[in-house]
């Protein structure tokens, strides 16, 4: 069964890339014709970039497409929409929703930023105050308040948005998960400038923003389990990079130095080196055997630890990298106020690497209330007391 599926897969291939030669197409046209093909996310719905296949069989699709020289889903600009966004409409989202939203977002066509933290909710998203009021029984939703840390904002066509629709219940029972579109009137985009002088992200402010019901993901109120789902991804693709070969990654950027001049050498660097070698190296096969005993089902926890993993080694390895280099480390190419696209951390400097790793055990969720979900969720240990568990959101000091 699964060779003629292969077989079938191949020819799939094969048909798109000779009606669609990557060399000469328009990138945003092939990635469109494989999505309508169902070689996007061949584990989703039939007309919805998939054809209802095992997920292992999306890896065969990746590779004879990389190959081929395909573009990246998204044009490589959109990794919350393909990450985070993508993965959530598809367990969540009507036939309806899957259909309007999944093209542009895998195209490239919708590009996605996340609206969940806040100024006063971070580590504890679940006290978030943005509501989101209905106007009418049966109408739109209007929206204030204020979001925290969005990167892509300034790029972004739509956003994941979680809000309070309820104040009177505890405050994981109150949230629903919308769609937002970006280009609507009452948002405000201002950027946050970071310790390395860019400003990836940004605050963005809500006024009166109207999203229709819609685009609302999930139930009324059942925001929080939405949540989770798209948090999960999250730490899965922040922590568990698919396709890094051995030595990719900071780690090559160290062993590459420490090769190619030997006068930054000591003894005592080398066995420093070696460990961390030895810790990215088992990162990296843990996060293989993660991928492929998640391919049957949706991330669950388990990528909270590779998040971990991914954070402490990041800032373990440019640390290394700014002694190795002395002085000439501290070296950096742009202190100007920029807005990147993207996040390249192998391509700068080892001063850029080392300030932007800072943030690694913070986004996508600190390292502190990881291990507190793995505590809780994998271990199995007793949760930490919450006196606010059963309190309505309206009620607790803010």
């Amino acid at each position: 069964m699964s060779t003629d599926i292969a077989a079938d897969l191949d020819a799939r291939v094969r048909t798109l890339l000779a009606q669609h030669d990557p060399a000469t197409t328009d990138p945003r046209e092939f990635l469109g014709a494989r999505f309508d093909a169902g070689l996007a996310w061949v584990h989703f719905p039939r007309g919805c970039g998939g054809l209802e296949l095992p997920r292992t069989f999306q890896q065969r699709v990746e590779a004879q497409l990389a190959a081929a020289g395909a573009p990246p889903p998204g044009l490589g600009r959109n990794v919350i929409g393909m990450g985070m966004a993508a993965p959530t409409i598809a367990a969540f989202g009507t036939d309806e929703q899957k259909r309007k939203f999944l093209r542009p977002l895998y195209t490239g066509e919708h590009i996605y930023c996340q609206l969940f933290s806040e100024p006063g909710a971070g580590s504890d998203l679940a006290g978030l105050a943005t509501r989101a009021v209905r106007d009418g029984p049966d109408g739109d939703w209007i929206v204030n308040g204020q979001k925290v840390w969005t990167s892509m904002a300034q790029h972004a066509q739509m956003a994941i948005l979680l809000a309070r629709t309820d104040p009177a219940v505890p405050k994981h029972q109150g949230l629903t998960y919308f769609l937002c579109d970006m280009t609507v009137p009452g948002i405000e985009i201002r950027p946050l400038r970071q310790i390395t002088g860019e400003a990836e992200f940004n605050e963005v402010f809500l006024t009166d923003v109207r999203v229709p019901d819609a685009n609302r993901l999930g139930p009324e109120g059942g925001g929080w389990k939405v949540a989770t789902t798209t948090l999960n991804n999250e730490r899965l693709a922040i922590g568990n990079r698919p396709g890094v070969p051995r030595e990719g990654g900071m780690i090559g950027k160290v062993t590459q130095a420490w090769r190619s001049e030997p006068g930054l050498r000591n003894p005592a660097m080398h066995d420093q080196l070696m460990r961390l070698w030895v810790e990215s190296e088992v990162t990296r096969l843990t996060g293989e055997r993660l991928r492929q005993r998640l391919a049957a089902g949706q991330p669950g926890p388990e990528g909270a630890g590779m998040k971990i993993a991914f954070a402490r080694l990041a800032q373990a390895i440019s640390g290394f990298e700014l002694e190795l280099h002395a002085e000439s480390g501290l070296q950096y190419d742009d202190w100007t106020m920029r807005r990147p696209e993207t996040v390249d951390l192998i391509g700068r400097e080892p001063g850029y690497r080392y300030l932007r790793a800072r943030g690694n055990s913070i986004e996508g969720g600190t390292s502190e209330i990881l291990r507190n979900t793995i505590a809780e969720r994998v271990l199995g240990l007793p949760p930490e007391h919450r006196v606010d568990k059963d309190v309505a959101w309206k009620d607790l000091e803010r």
